[in-house]
């Protein structure tokens, strides 16, 4: 009857030491270091130890394309008029408007008198006759055809109008927060405004979005109604790796080109305006491309499904979990000051039982000195289950005595 009694006794202390230790294992956040992790820089976009670099353009983003890191900015979020470079939202609309099945490459479309008498950079389109799809949009992505654009126009909407609506609806869509277009072809308007950061992400959707159409931004000429003419991109002739996007000028914004170019399998995207020549733009936008791919390198510190860590589970079947990245984790950062980036992973634990595989469990945290911590949740890699009743009471015997997980 005593013996009885010792073990009714033992069995509620267990109780409460497993209610207490639980208790305070929520409140208790355990922390890992990666020593393979820690590279010598952990300097980010603007910080002092990065190489000092300006530009003359008015209006200037550069950015890698693969994490969205902002290397270089200059007035990024200034309204600006982008002139033919807004000619990537009305390719845009096409482009989604022939993957929809609601048009295709083979359709003709009527060149109006508008179209026609359309001054600037022009395509020589004859008024009154029909142009394949595809021959306009070469027009447009090769020679800045601004009757192109207003035939397209008109032929997918009703109206350059109506048109630019869609534009505006798509742009919104997208992430263009400070973009507002009135018209197909760039042309000068007041309320015709956008930013180089809102380009900067057009040009990435635009590439990462129809990639059946992108190879077309890197062809150095195109040849219609017998007359050829030249890409106006300057870094296509002049910088490896160059393949897009589009060139603008006006004169109340100046010279301005979103472009983008590959190094090492690296692709970095750039948006410059108000720049004062058309020499000048090509020597600015290469020097940007050079300080990005010079200055700055991508680590990929882990790969999606890759285990990152385990932790201690309470009152499974198996003792300790695995915690697994989902999505790949890559990190730009300076090539200059490689020194003070940590990796930690921090989870309330041990975790009780039971365990979902895939169950979101703990996080991994990524301090860069000067940047906000990044932060991406990692889940359980497998199922653990709950132990029995006497396997629960054999685990918390072994805490109690031990104070360990057995």
């Amino acid at each position: 009857m005593e013996t009885t009694k010792n073990i009714i006794s033992l069995i509620g202390v267990l109780r409460l030491v497993k209610s207490i230790n639980f208790a305070l294992s929520l409140r208790k956040f355990l922390t890992f270091s990666f020593l393979g992790l820690v590279f010598c820089s952990a300097t980010y976009v603007f910080s002092s130890s990065v190489t000092a670099f300006d530009t003359s353009a008015k209006q200037a983003i550069l950015v890698d394309d693969e994490t969205g890191t902002v290397l270089f900015a200059k007035n990024e979020e200034l309204p600006m008029s982008p002139a033919s470079m807004s000619k990537l939202m009305t390719l845009y609309v096409v482009f989604e408007t022939i993957e929809q099945g609601k048009l295709s490459l083979d359709d003709k479309f009527l060149v109006s008198e508008k179209a026609w008498r359309m001054g600037g950079s022009r395509m020589f389109l004859e008024v009154g006759s029909r142009v394949l799809v595809s021959d306009l949009l070469s027009g447009i992505i090769i020679q800045s055809g601004n009757d192109a654009c207003i035939v397209l126009a008109e032929g997918v909407a009703g109206s350059e109008e109506a048109f630019a609506d869609i534009m505006n609806s798509k742009a919104k869509l997208i992430g263009l927060k400070s973009s507002h277009f009135v018209n197909s072809t760039g042309w000068p308007h007041d309320e015709h405004k956008t930013t180089a950061r809102d380009l900067a992400i057009l040009a990435h959707r635009v590439i990462h979005d129809f990639p059946q159409f992108y190879p077309k931004f890197s062809e150095r000429g195109y040849k219609y109604n017998n007359i050829n003419q030249l890409n106006r991109n300057p870094l296509l002739r002049a910088y490896p790796g160059a393949d897009g996007l589009k060139t603008g000028y006006t004169e109340e914004s100046g010279y301005g080109l979103t472009a983008s170019a590959i190094r090492a399998e690296r692709r970095l995207i750039l948006v410059a305006n108000g720049i004062k020549s058309s020499r000048i733009r090509a020597k600015e936008t290469a020097r940007l491309l050079d300080y990005g791919f010079s200055q700055f390198k991508n680590y990929k510190l882990f790969k999606a499904g890759e285990v990152v860590d385990k932790v201690d589970v309470w009152l499974g079947k198996k003792q300790a979990v695995s915690l697994v990245i989902e999505s790949d984790l890559t990190l730009t950062l300076s090539r200059d000051a490689r020194k003070g980036l940590k990796v930690v992973v921090s989870a309330p634990g041990p975790i009780p039982a039971p365990i979902q595989a895939g169950q979101i469990v703990a996080k991994l945290q990524v301090n860069i000195p000067g940047r906000e911590v990044i932060e991406k949740p990692l889940v359980a890699g497998h199922e653990v289950d709950s132990l029995s009743g006497f396997g629960r009471i054999g685990k918390a015997f072994n805490q109690l005595l031990w104070g360990e997980n057995r």
